[in-house]
């Protein structure tokens, strides 16, 4: 070996044995055997495997979730999984791959419904192995709805001319906040066209409705859980739908800033102003919050708070119409009670971490929708959102420290892409990471914990 210049000489030869490229995603692999999910889904899409087929419908689709999980994008990179049989089993060709993609579209909301209540089934015993690590170890749930632009390159069923004048869908997501000490994962994923309004109150009913469907029955209905929107969900309809008798939702929604609005907030005496704060409780510079009440409330739901924040623009920022004294305005409402409105908008603010849910998932299969046909796109949805689920369990399950709030690129890069030396003894095979990769230690603890687990039985 020369090693002249900045980096070493290698030469390069293709004939290695016992090599396991992509060894870390045996983390992946692990949480789909513990939480279940393998044999949850695979019961649930019995229906559409075909008499002497080899290969099973629920494998399959996991197959293509855990592609997407580490990077890939379309369907055809599966093949990465394909050339690893001692991790990943037996998986499928192309053609069979599509197919199934095809029957399942055709089936519409039948398999649609197949997918997403193994899902529900799987989260349950997730969140119960997770302990205190999971999302409502404090009695609660948060459930974050947004929408995300994805752009279209070519003429794709339903894609159209989007609000930022760009080209494509527009789908409306909804996502479980795990706190400050974890990510999120995704609950619901509604395909829309690229026309679609982002304050349509009917897609912000349904996109709730499928994403209560994924929590615990205890959450499906109650004030324990929490449905926050920015303004797109300040609506009437929704609000409505939200409150209405034996669903009891709490909420926290951004509400635009009406002409109503706007004059009231002129009338508050500055003693009525309450410093803003931050996550520590420290006072949040150049921002105060007050509640608003009188006239604006008429028509609302009963109940409803309004709660308006002025705060200092940020450099460079352009002041709308709407603000006043050279302040920015933003407004949110909520039925939550007997909490200092300090608080309430910070847990409002703190919505801002579905953006990063939103990020995550584009770095994870939604970039672009990679099929033609809307019901293709679907499914293509449910996949993503298997992706994403299983990069929300892993870490919540087996991951500790600043480890838990790891992005999916960061994942990829420390710990699913190392390499290992396979070694069959004892009729027993393991994976030999490099004693010198920094993130050995974090790869092997985490599969102990998750091997530690009980087994779903």
């Amino acid at each position: 070996m020369n090693t002249t210049g900045s980096y070493p000489r290698v030469r390069v030869e293709g004939n290695g044995r016992g090599v396991v490229s992509q060894a870390g995603s045996v983390l992946l692999v692990e949480t789909v055997r513990r939480s279940g999910l393998d044999t949850t889904l695979s019961a649930a899409l019995q229906r559409w495997r075909k008499p002497r087929a080899v290969h099973d419908p629920g494998k399959i689709l996991l197959d293509m979730a855990l592609a997407v999980a580490l990077g890939g994008d379309c369907l055809a990179d599966v093949a990465m999984l394909r050339a690893e049989p001692a991790v990943f089993g037996p998986v499928a060709s192309d053609p069979t791959v599509s197919r199934l993609v095809d029957a399942l579209a055709a089936a519409g909301p039948r398999a649609l419904e197949a997918i997403r209540r193994a899902r529900a089934d799987v989260r349950c015993r997730v969140w119960r192995l997770a302990g205190d690590a999971a999302p409502d170890a404090d009695g609660d749930v948060i459930v974050d709805i947004d929408g995300v632009l994805v752009l279209a390159h070519s003429e794709k069923e339903h894609a159209a001319k989007t609000w930022k004048k760009t080209f494509g869908h527009h789908p409306l997501f909804a996502f479980v906040d795990h706190g400050p000490g974890g990510s999120g994962e995704p609950v619901a994923g509604l395909l829309r066209p690229g026309n679609a309004g982002s304050n349509t109150a009917a897609d912000h009913i349904e996109a709730a409705r499928l994403a209560l469907a994924q929590l615990p029955k205890k959450y499906r209905r109650g004030r324990r859980t929490l449905i926050r929107t920015d303004s797109a969900g300040g609506t009437h309809d929704f609000l409505n739908w939200l409150t209405a008798r034996g669903r009891w939702l709490s909420y926290s929604v951004g509400m635009t800033i009406t002409d109503a609005i706007h004059q009231a907030v002129l009338r508050i005496p500055a003693s009525a102003w309450t410093p803003a704060v931050e996550p520590g409780g420290e006072i949040r510079d150049g921002a105060w919050v007050a509640e608003l009440a009188g006239d604006v409330l008429t028509g609302w739901p009963k109940g409803m708070r309004l709660v308006v924040r002025k705060e200092r623009p940020h450099p460079g920022a352009q002041l709308r119409f709407t603000d006043a004294d050279g302040m920015r305005l933003t407004c949110f409402a909520t039925s939550t009670t007997g909490t200092p409105i300090a608080h309430l908008e910070l847990r409002h603010r703190q919505r801002a971490r579905a953006e990063d849910r939103i990020r995550a998932a584009r770095d994870t299969g939604l970039r672009n929708l990679p099929l033609h046909d809307a019901a293709q796109n679907q499914v293509w949805l449910e996949i993503v959102q298997l992706a994403l689920d299983l990069l929300a369990w892993m870490p919540m399950l087996a991951l500790t420290g600043p480890a838990r709030r790891w992005e999916p690129k960061r994942m990829r890069l420390r710990l699913f892409s190392a390499a290992a030396q396979l070694v069959t003894t004892g009729r027993r095979s393991y994976l030999r990471l490099a004693r010198h990769w920094p993130w050995t230690d974090v790869i092997t603890g985490a599969f102990a914990r998750l091997h530690a687990l009980p087994d779903p039985g």
